[in-house]
């Protein structure tokens, strides 16, 4: 019994760290229909100056722990918000050129992160209760994935309210719905476009700092390993739907955990093959809207 709720919380765990990068692919895609491969890049760089900032504090603190989380997230809006300014921006509607574009940025990135910070993994230190863990039904839970969970869902609530709320969050879903008319009323999209990029490279920055903590470690190629189960959770969960990248990626974590310890570590494995069967049987996703 203990296994099993040591797996189910350690995937629900994991299972928020893949929402939220999986996440803002979705919201991009959905309101903008934008293929960005390039966002690994904007959770890499994030974590890496997050942690840069933090060790400069007080490593291994709370003080310094938060202002890694800051630091990150604003690193990630303003990379993200200049990509979109300045590539993005002119291949609306172009989806060979958007992946061309992001895939270059994204390997072009990583060189240049390897260049800066070695390629070696840089090991970061974080507050003592995060490296510890709490039973529950006779379960050790190690506490940095309370705090996953607990990011994730505060996330999650704070894009709905913004989408459904406030002004800029009722321009994007109008401009997502009829861009020109809302150009024809003044109002200038692109502008909250941006905000979007930026809000979508701020939860990546976000993301890096806590999976470098998830990780004990951040590296180069961390936002590229992680971007990979964040397209197949946005694919799963169908493309453009929230709510659906939510599910989907509890379902692909908890899968992961399960099939890694029952399966002799053939997590991956069952993650692509679920990925084959909806593809099959479900092509638009759980939740994703009819062609």
């Amino acid at each position: 019994m203990s296994t099993i709720v040591l797996l189910l919380i350690t995937g629900l765990g994991l299972g928020a760290l893949y929402f939220l990068v999986a996440s803002r692919l979705s919201l991009i895609y959905g309101l903008m229909g934008v293929l960005n491969f390039a966002h690994g890049s904007f959770l890499t760089i994030g974590a890496f100056i997050g942690w840069e900032v933090a060790r400069r504090l007080s490593d291994g603190s709370w003080w310094a722990l938060v202002a890694a989380m800051l630091t990150g997230a604003v690193v990630g809006a303003l990379v993200a918000a200049a990509t979109e300014f300045f590539l993005i921006r002119r291949l609306y509607n172009r989806h060979i050129e958007q992946v061309l574009v992001t895939v270059g940025l994204a390997l072009a990135s990583v060189a240049l992160f390897e260049g800066i910070w070695g390629t070696d993994p840089t090991y970061v230190t974080s507050p003592s209760w995060l490296g510890q863990t709490t039973e529950i039904l006779g379960a050790r839970i190690p506490n940095n994935r309370f705090m996953l969970i607990l990011v994730a869902v505060l996330v999650l609530v704070a894009i709905v309210l913004f989408l459904k709320f406030t002004r800029y969050g009722l321009i994007i879903r109008a401009g997502v719905e009829n861009r020109l008319m809302v150009t024809a009323l003044g109002i200038d999209v692109r502008r909250a476009f941006t905000l979007v990029f930026a809000i979508g490279g701020a939860a990546a920055g976000l993301g890096g700092v806590l999976a470098s903590i998830y990780y004990g470690y951040v590296s180069a190629h961390i936002g590229g390993s992680l971007l990979i189960f964040a397209f197949i959770v946005t694919v799963i969960g169908g493309l453009g739907s929230l709510a659906g990248a939510a599910i989907a990626s509890v379902l692909v974590a908890v899968l992961q955990q399960f099939a890694n310890f029952y399966l002799g570590g053939t997590g991956d494995l069952a993650v692509v093959l679920a990925l084959a069967a909806v593809l099959l049987l479900r092509p638009r996703g759980l939740m994703g809207a009819k062609a």
